[in-house]
Parts: structure tokens; C-alpha cells; sequence
């Protein structure tokens, strides 16, 4: 079985991490899968081809020279039509405007679509419009979170019945105590942190959508309080300049430090004593899941998909959005008190093993495309 996912990509974030891991899934199940990349000219986004190389996973690039793109069509329809793959999957916006009318042109059997967000630009007439006749075109929809699938409902008027929910998840490395204790103090070496210090730690791309501001001043707040803290915050975009502003203008420049673009996060997250995570809106939040997996407690947003994910009280603490004085509030508990950070790590642990595994993930992803192909096979 052939199966061709098609997304647009400028970087690897959650959504192009998630794809290398559910393509990496099918294959090791004797799926044929590929990845069909749209990309913009003079960015290859070399580091997706890498790790697709990596695990055995071809890509074909496509050129997208702008969002309207006539050429890129008929291009995508003759790639799809020479791959002759059972299923065509696409992911984010651009991948369904060309790839599910491609797939249809080019003879697919089943076409499937992922919701990765609940982007707010979704919410306005046109898009509204579009996504509905998108909708009519697809066998069934993948949403990473029930957030996610009510918004395509309520919002892009997808029909219900066509519905999946297919949380996100990631490989399982349960580390001994000893192995993450030397990759903590690996990480925080690196770091310069000293010994008896704490690191908050925020990694996301630096856009409104993540609410870093707000963990900026939470952090600022507390900084008489905590004097043995220090906020460290992983990733890079537009915002990044403004958001330097905002801690030299909190009085913390000294005490934030900006470490640009890493490809490391989940190492990198061994070292922080708490994840920051104030989104403002989230489709579902890879990197919890990373924090999970090296036992660091989450305070975040209640937010879209963020509450099916942390369990509040339990394996981390959630906020308001836009709320710096219940952020700060927030940290001052957990950073003042270890024994409920270990606790909530090892139960965020727990969590991640028994709803959030990539073997689950695949299984169902599996699972979905053979209903579809047998339901298929019974109209011929």
C-alpha cells in the first residue's frame, strides 16, 4: 500500500515532526509511505529531507512560487499521477488547496485530510467558504485533538461523520534515573546554570500565537522572589526582537536568555525544572509531550486542545491566557517546591505512556486508512 502525504514546509516544527514520525510508523508496518513537499523557492528545507533520509523516508519537492500558484496543479497531479499511491494525505492549508483536487484529478481511491490547528484565520468568510468545498472532496479528516475537531466542525463545516480524532504522540523512551540525571546535567552545563539554580524554559516559535510576553512578565514579576532563576527560551521568528525589548524593559535581560532556532528540544528539556507554555490558542502542543517524557512539569494556557493533554493539578498547572499574574503565580508554586515538581513529572510520564505513544497513533492512522480503502472497494 502507497501512500503519498503532501504538505507545505518553510522549517521542521510540531506539524513536520509529526509527519516524520507517522511516516517513519508506516513504513516500519510495510506501508509505502512518502512525503510530497511544497516548497518555496530557495528554501529546500533541507533539514526535513535529512531526517526523512534518515528513517528511510523518500520526499519529492515541489516548487510553490506563491499561495496562488497555477502551475502548481497540474504539477502535483502528474507527480501523484506516476507515484499511484492508495491514499493521498495532506496537512495545513496550501497541502489542501492543490493536494486534494490533484489526488481527485489524478485517480486517488482515498484522500484524507489533517487538521493540525485551529488557526484563527479559518474563522473568516472566504477561508470558511473554501474549506467547505475542501471538505466535500475528501473521504475523512484527521484531527489531532478534540478542540481541533469540534473548530473543524463548528467552524469549517466539516461533516461530522467524516471525523477522526487522532491525538499526536511520540516514540517512548522511558530513561533511567541515573541516564536523565546525566542528560540534565548535560544540558544545564551547556547552560551555565549553576548548580543550586532553576530554569524555566520556554521552546516555541516566537509568534503571537505562543503568548511569550506574557511569560516574560510573569517571570519579571518574580524575580525578587526568586533570585536563583533564570528563563531560557528556545526558538526564533518575527517577534524575537520585540520580545528582547520586553525583558530589557521588565528589568530581566539579564536573567532571559534567547537561544534561537534549535533542532534539540527534547534534550534540551532535561534541563528545565518547568515548561512555560502560554499560548494563547494551540492545536495540540508537541512539545508537551516532550516535556512528558523527561518528567518536567507543564504550566500552560486552558486553551484549545492544551487541558486534553495536561491534566491540571496532576501533571502540571493551567492558567487563563493572557494572565502574566496567574503565570507568575503559578511558578512561584511550583518552582518553591520540588517534591511537587518530581510528583508531577512522573505522573506526566505516566500519562504519556497510556495516551500519547506514536505506536497509538499509527495504529489508528492504519486502522482509518483500511476503512476507508475496504468502504471504497465496496462502490466499485
Amino acid at each position: 500500500m502507497t501512500i503519498v502525504h503532501v504538505m507545505k514546509m518553510t522549517g521542521v516544527a510540531g506539524a513536520e515532526k509529526h509527519l516524520l514520525l507517522l511516516a517513519a510508523g508506516l513504513r516500519a508496518r510495510g506501508l509505502q509511505a512518502h512525503v510530497v513537499m511544497l516548497v518555496e523557492p530557495g528554501n529546500p528545507v533541507q533539514a526535513f529531507r535529512d531526517a526523512a533520509a534518515a528513517e528511510g523516508i523518500p520526499t519529492h519537492a515541489l516548487v510553490i512560487q506563491a499561495d496562488a500558484d497555477p502551475t502548481l496543479l497540474p504539477r502535483l497531479r502528474r507527480t501523484l499521477r506516476m507515484m499511484r499511491p492508495c491514499v493521498v494525505h495532506t496537512h495545513l492549508l496550501h497541502a489542501d488547496v492543490y493536494g486534494i483536487p490533484a489526488a481527485r484529478l489524478a485517480g486517488v481511491p482515498v484522500v484524507v485530510t489533517s487538521r493540525h490547528n485551529d488557526n484563527a484565520f479559518r474563522r473568516r468568510g472566504g477561508f470558511r467558504q473554501l474549506n467547505r468545498a475542501l471538505w466535500a472532496g475528501v473521504d475523512a479528516g484527521i484531527a489531532i485533538s478534540e478542540s481541533v475537531r469540534r473548530f473543524a466542525v463548528e467552524i469549517e463545516g466539516a461533516p461530522p461523520a467524516k471525523m477522526r480524532t487522532i491525538p499526536y504522540g511520540i516514540a517512548l523512551e522511558r530513561l533511567q534515573p541515573a541516564d536523565l540525571a546525566a542528560l540534565r546535567d548535560s544540558v544545564r552545563a551547556e547552560l551555565e546554570a549553576a548548580p543550586d539554580e532553576l530554569l524555566v524554559g520556554m521552546a516555541c516559535r516566537l509568534v503571537e500565537q505562543k503568548g511569550v510576553q506574557y511569560g516574560i512578565r510573569a517571570f519579571a514579576s518574580l524575580r525578587d522572589r526568586l533570585a536563583a532563576a533564570r528563563l531560557v527560551i528556545a526558538g526564533d521568528g518575527p517577534l524575537r526582537a520585540a520580545l528582547e525589548a520586553e525583558a530589557r524593559a521588565c528589568g530581566v535581560a539579564n536573567r532571559v536568555r534567547f537561544l534561537g532556532w534549535r533542532d534539540d528540544v527534547p534534550r534540551l528539556l532535561a534541563g528545565f525544572d518547568v515548561l512555560l507554555m502560554p499560548s494563547l490558542w494551540e492545536g495540540f502542543g508537541l512539545v508537551i509531550l516532550e516535556a512528558m517524557s523527561r518528567r518536567v512539569p507543564v504550566i500552560a494556557s486552558h486553551v484549545s486542545a492544551i487541558p486534553e493533554i495536561v491534566t491540571d493539578g496532576e501533571t502540571g498547572l493551567l492558567v487563563p491566557p493572557r494572565d502574566a499574574d496567574a503565570l507568575a503565580a503559578a511558578l512561584a508554586l511550583l518552582l518553591g517546591d520540588y517534591v511537587l515538581r518530581r510528583h508531577m513529572g512522573l505522573l506526566a510520564e505516566d500519562r504519556l505512556e497510556t495516551h500519547f505513544s506514536a505506536e497509538r497513533m499509527v495504529s489508528q492512522t492504519v486502522a482509518l486508512y483500511k476503512e476507508l480503502l475496504q468502504r471504497r472497494s465496496k462502490t466499485l
